[in-house]
C-alpha cells in the first residue's frame, strides 16, 4: 500500500484528484498543519478491514467461550435441558 502525504486544503482544493488516487488502491494521510489527522482508504479496503475486525471479534469470543468451558465450574445441559431451562 502507498500512503500519500496531503494537506487538509489541498483535500479541500483536490477532492476529484485524492478520489482517484483512493480509486486506485492508495491510502491517503490527511495532515493539519504538519501533523497526521486522518487517514482515508478505498472502500474495498475498508470492507477488507471491517471483515478482519470482525473475524478478530469472532475468534477472541470463541476463544474466551473455549476457556470457561474448560473451567471447573462450567455447567453443560442437553439441548432439551436447556430449553426446559428457558420456560420455552
Amino acid at each position: 500500500m502507498n500512503a500519500e502525504v496531503i494537506p487538509s486544503r489541498e483535500l479541500r482544493n483536490n477532492y476529484a484528484a485524492v478520489v482517484k488516487r483512493l480509486e486506485e488502491r492508495d491510502s491517503v494521510i490527511i495532515t493539519n498543519r504538519g501533523k497526521g489527522q486522518a487517514v482515508l482508504i478505498n472502500f474495498e479496503d475498508f470492507k477488507g478491514y471491517e471483515e478482519y475486525l470482525h473475524l478478530r471479534y469472532v475468534r477472541e469470543r470463541l476463544a474466551e467461550g473455549e476457556r470457561l468451558a474448560e473451567g471447573p465450574d462450567a455447567k453443560w445441559l442437553s439441548h432439551d435441558e436447556f430449553w426446559a431451562s428457558t420456560g420455552a
